[in-house]
């Protein structure tokens, strides 16, 4: 249990962020209405996005200053879970859009930058499969996932306050901390940001054992130390049954 504890918690946390958000109450603004309730979806996906791409980045870090290969592996893995939470974030987004700007995606600049952020980590993961070598292919992919994440930042979080948008708290347009979001709102909100963090950090987590386990499995000597060992178990079987049936005798 004392391993499983945070799981628990981020289940218990999401479950009840999902509920809360379709149930309880929530404030009657100017064009938003039912609508804000996908605020405690989509930022929730954008926060656990960047969580899993800043433990990329990490263990980017820690390979290129010890060369541990299971280093690269965690960092490719986070990156793997991090982008389908920002598909995620993308789509709720463009639902959200399309109820209050009128159109799924209108080309506004927070829209643009944030497909752009995106890409840069499918490129991140195209690099990957470009090159052969595992040396070469996880310092190359280090490095680029270093100079990514800052890119990401400022595509996300810096640009698009510089300009026009109509995304809440950019390019003049007052963000959603300026309203009076009221209690029942960030009751469930902040919950859902640790949640679904959990969430994907235990996916991640699931991901990596799984590639241990692969590449264990794929190891040259793998079959014969494995052949090896289920014979020596065998033989211990049989020496027991054997033994068993003698003193039984």
């Amino acid at each position: 249990m004392s391993k499983t504890w945070w799981k628990v918690l981020g289940a218990i946390l999401v479950l009840y962020s999902t509920v809360g958000g379709l149930l309880i109450g929530v404030p009657r603004l100017a064009i938003l209405n039912e609508t804000i309730r996908n605020l405690y979806f989509h930022v929730p996906m954008w926060f656990a996005m960047i969580t899993l791409f800043s433990i990329s980045v990490f263990y980017s870090i820690m390979f290129l200053l010890k060369g541990e290969d299971s280093y690269d592996t965690k960092a490719v893995e986070s990156v793997n879970v991090g982008v389908v939470f920002s598909i995620l974030g993308l789509i709720t987004g463009s639902f959200w859009a399309k109820f209050t700007w009128g159109q799924f995606w209108s080309f506004d600049v927070k829209q643009n930058f944030s497909a752009i952020a995106i890409l840069l980590y499918f490129a991140y993961l195209i690099l990957r499969n470009a090159i052969d070598e595992e040396q070469k292919r996880a310092k190359i992919s280090a490095i680029y996932n270093i100079f990514a994440f800052p890119m990401m930042v400022v595509l996300i979080m810096v640009l698009p306050r510089l300009s026009d948008s109509l995304h809440p708290g950019n390019g003049g347009n007052p963000g959603f901390n300026s309203y009076d979001l009221d209690s029942r709102m960030r009751a469930v909100l902040y919950p859902a940001f640790i949640g679904w963090s959990i969430i994907g950090f235990w996916i991640y987590t699931i991901r990596f054992r799984i590639r241990s386990i692969e590449t264990i499995a794929n190891t040259p000597d793998y079959g014969e130390v494995k052949g090896v060992r289920d014979r020596f178990v065998t033989n211990e079987n049989q020496s027991t049954t054997n033994e068993n049936k003698q003193q039984h005798n």
